[in-house]
């Protein structure tokens, strides 16, 4: 690649998950085009990663059809374990805990991959090839189930993080500890997927640097241990927070830098609505994001090349060959 890629993954959602426990609602799907102008504006192709209040919304998917069509973005899966069927609970709330897909029993986690791909591609009209997971916890089995169903790309690993401290089931261990995979694409080993290997699945892992230099990291993660603080390292992600436009750019200069032949930009469907998540709540927030977003945009224009997650993975193939 001539220039690194810029992927811009959207985990596409019901609207503000952090609170609502017992309804989902799409309303963002109206905000969704002003997005999809802005990233056509500068030739970028964004990955709508969509999971299942989406993929039954009718207005959501004529949208999504048309980006397809024009072949101006991609959909990939997202899957929310505790509201994708079948539904079975695997706790006294699911809907307040949210359990992580990896925390099912095999059985049930084979049996939402295979309803979710065949909605998608039902919905669609097209081959599902790239998949995100809820709430970013991944496995080996579950790595094994996107292969089986031919899935090509990946993008559930958040270098430096460790979900660990996050629970889902009450009874469980929490989510994954990222801290010691790649943060560049690798060709997973399926059976050790912080490995790179030989299968055709490749991992693209999120761009997120540490806050901290390596030393400084070091000292607070021993720090917040003499504390008895339980949690994952600092880092920065390329993804909006309000008013971080610099640490975004600092987090893709530092990532184009370490080596990558790409960066990789998320946000959740809900964020671009006021009100659709804890961060931006009002218009002016919104407008604020916007604004991020169009000089983050026309910066990355000028060294980057827009792809789609499939896109990127054609060229990696090409290189392997």
């Amino acid at each position: 690649m001539t220039k690194p890629a810029f992927i811009i993954t959207i985990d596409t959602e019901g609207d503000n998950l952090w609170q609502n426990h017992q309804q989902i609602l799409t309303e963002n799907t109206r905000f969704l085009p002003r997005f999809q102008t802005l990233c056509e504006k500068y030739c970028f192709k964004p990955v709508y990663l969509t999971n299942y209040e989406m993929a039954t919304d009718a207005e959501y998917v004529e949208f999504a059809r048309d980006v397809i069509a024009r072949g101006a973005g991609e959909v990939g899966m997202h899957l929310h374990a505790w509201n994708s069927p079948p539904i079975l609970p695997l706790t006294d709330d699911d809907w307040r805990h949210k359990p992580y897909l990896i925390e099912f029993p095999a059985d049930q986690i084979r049996a939402k991959v295979d309803h979710m791909t065949k909605l998608l591609e039902d919905a669609f009209q097209t081959k599902i090839l790239s998949h995100r997971a809820g709430r970013w916890a991944f496995n080996e089995f579950y790595a094994s189930l996107l292969l089986e169903y031919g899935y090509q790309v990946d993008c559930s690993v958040t270098p430096r993080v460790n979900w660990q401290y996050s629970p889902g089931d009450p009874q469980g261990r929490g989510g994954t500890d990222y801290r010691h995979f790649p943060s560049q694409a690798y060709f997973i080993d399926p059976t050790n997927i912080a490995n790179a290997g030989h299968s055709p699945l490749l991992e693209v892992p999120m761009s997120i640097q540490y806050k901290h230099s390596g030393l400084m990291n070091v000292l607070k993660q021993g720090y917040d241990n003499l504390r008895g603080k339980k949690r994952s390292p600092s880092v920065h992600w390329l993804r909006p927070s309000g008013n971080n436009l610099e640490k975004m750019k600092l987090v893709a200069e530092r990532s184009l830098a370490q080596g990558n032949d790409y960066i990789e930009f998320m946000l959740h469907s809900s964020e671009f609505m006021p009100g659709g998540s804890p961060t931006f709540k009002t218009e002016e927030d919104i407008e604020g994001l916007y604004r991020d977003l169009e000089r983050l945009f026309k910066w990355l224009s000028e060294q980057t090349v827009g792809m789609t997650l499939a896109e990127y993975y054609q060229k990696k193939v090409e290189q392997h060959v």
